[in-house]
């Protein structure tokens, strides 16, 4: 069984200032999805389900044919993909838009536009973010193990000093859990950044606590996560659910942390929380670009990747 790796590539950074999933940052033009579709092939993915918006769907359709042509899956067929739009209108029946709404509904809602193309267990990651190879093995490992399980899900957890931005506070899900390492809830702590005392500090959301110290070897969720196609059914009636109460919000969304906590508390899904030692990065700043161009040329000097990578 071969997983499929599910990209979320429909946001535009308004941080960063541009659309971030198509910004060359390897020494050869690479794009951060490009290092995460070579690790996610390594690992033995053999599917490629991107969420885009329609506006670029044509662009990112023409960007993968020209870079994925040849390229193949471990066992020698073509690497194949997939492309899925996710717009606001795009809800169940029975409800009516917001003229208001500008913007879709979220992560969950997003993989919820993957619902009839998916079929196996996947992963569901970020266009925007770098993983690293061992977060792809260990998640590829986990879904091979599942392939025939309902109502087990995993997120790939990160030290949280793996994750911090040079350019500016970030925040973060903190990863909650059991001696088991199932997930029990994630909370999420806003203005975290690294102090001139060496520590580790933000604010937690959930209680209101300002400017605590946080432990930096807690895991965090950087939105890496393992499914089984289950997960859509389920996910689709909690959206419902959601919408009953939101539906005239113009600016809620459904995420998936929301779902799974959903999930958590109805004991309908259990999550494990997978450790990784891959140190994430990315692009949350515009200011964070030059220190992300210099982390792939020294990946590629160590022999971690090759150049160019297709």
């Amino acid at each position: 069984m071969k997983p499929t790796l599910l990209v979320l590539a429909a946001g535009m950074g308004s941080r960063y200032g541009g659309l971030k999933q198509m910004d060359g940052l390897g020494p050869s033009g690479e794009t951060i999805i490009d290092y995460s579709i070579y690790d996610a092939v390594k690992a033995g993915f053999g599917k490629v389900v991107y969420i885009v918006r329609e506006y670029f769907l044509e662009d990112m359709k023409a960007l993968v044919a020209k870079k994925y042509a040849h390229v193949k899956c471990l066992d020698g067929t073509p690497l194949e993909f997939v492309f899925v739009t996710q717009e606001l209108n795009k809800i169940p029946a029975g409800f009516t838009l917001n003229p208001a709404r500008e913007k879709p509904w979220g992560t969950a809602h997003a993989v919820l536009m993957a619902k009839d193309v998916i079929h196996e267990p996947f992963a569901v990651i970020n266009g925007d973010d770098y993983y690293g190879k061992e977060s792809f093995a260990i998640l590829g490992d986990w879904l091979r193990a599942h392939e025939n399980t309902k109502g087990q899900y995993s997120v790939v957890g990160f030290e949280l000093d793996h994750t911090l931005s040079d350019s500016g506070s970030v925040s973060r899900g903190i990863c909650y859990y059991d001696e088991k390492h199932i997930l029990s809830g994630v909370a999420e702590h806003l203005n975290i950044a690294k102090e001139a005392d060496g520590k580790v500090y933000g604010d937690n959301s959930v209680n209101g606590d300002k400017h605590i110290v946080l432990d930096g070897a807690a895991l965090c969720s950087m939105n890496m996560w393992g499914f089984t196609p289950d997960y859509f059914e389920k996910s689709e009636k909690i959206f419902a659910d959601f919408l009953k109460v939101n539906i005239d919000e113009p600016k809620k969304e459904f995420y998936i942390p929301f779902a799974i906590d959903c999930m958590i508390k109805d004991h309908s899904a259990t999550t494990e929380v997978l450790s990784t030692p891959s140190h994430w990065f990315g692009v949350t700043y515009k200011e964070d670009r030059p220190g992300v161009v210099e982390k792939f040329a020294n990946l590629v000097k160590q022999g971690v990747y090759p150049s160019p990578l297709y």
